[in-house]
């Protein structure tokens, strides 16, 4: 569904991606893992149609990553995407302006399932309300592929087993899910493929279950094996 070949991202002197290659498949949750600074979001972005690669190629189903891409592909950003006046309820009208796949009885379901108020002013709600909000509009989308940067940002540790239980019901055998985090032990039991990138290259990548058995060590294990040093 998704190809990326030896993608690259330069910024003047700064190389933000520097050799990415992997194919994303519908039916399958995805994890980018890596530190902070590590090119997870910059990769997001450009899967995303946001900000173009330096060198590589990119195509969603078959077609360069562009205007048809960004109908079917869903991205949550870490930084609040909404308007200072914005209610949930405005954030919906907003998002259903703008996207043909959005479920406005989908976004209002999920709402109520995360305890947000349709009519509550976004601007007023605590961090982890906020991030529970943009989860819900983003999962509102009935998109091929799902991104979600950093979504456990906020969510105090209580919370985060529904937020996960959240994403995991709306999985498919249609759309990917890719979630980018640095809380390995939160995502190993619900991913299906692991993606490690460390310095904006890929360094290992594969089935979660096929990597656990060839290594005999979990996802965390070699998370901490590659990153013991930065």
């Amino acid at each position: 569904m998704l190809k990326c070949e030896n993608l690259v991202k330069k910024y003047m002197n700064t190389t933000a991606v520097a050799d990415i290659s992997t194919n994303i498949e519908p039916g399958k949750i995805y994890a980018l893992l890596g530190p902070n600074g590590s090119g997870k979001t910059t990769f997001m972005k450009i899967v995303a149609g946001l900000i173009k690669p330096t060198a590589g190629n990119i195509t969603f189903e078959d077609k360069p990553v562009g205007i048809y891409s960004k109908a079917h592909i869903a991205y949550m950003p870490t930084e609040n995407f909404f308007y200072s006046y914005m209610t949930c309820k405005d954030a919906g009208h907003y998002y259903r302006d703008f996207f043909n796949d959005f479920d406005e009885e989908k976004y209002h379901q999920l709402l109520k399932e995360m305890d947000l108020d349709l009519n509550q002013k976004i601007s007023k709600m605590s961090s982890g309300m906020v991030a529970k909000a943009k989860l819900a509009i983003t999962l509102a989308r009935n998109s091929r592929i799902i991104m979600l940067d950093e979504p456990l940002n906020g969510i105090d540790i209580i919370a985060r087993e529904k937020v996960i239980n959240t994403v995991i019901a709306n999985a498919t055998q249609d759309n990917a899910i890719i979630m980018s985090s640095h809380l390995v032990d939160e995502l190993e039991k619900v991913i299906d493929y692991a993606i490690f990138i460390r310095k904006g290259e890929v360094v290992m990548q594969g089935e979660a279950e096929e990597l656990r058995t060839s290594r005999g060590m979990s996802i965390v294990d070699m998370y901490k094996q590659i990153y013991a040093h930065d």
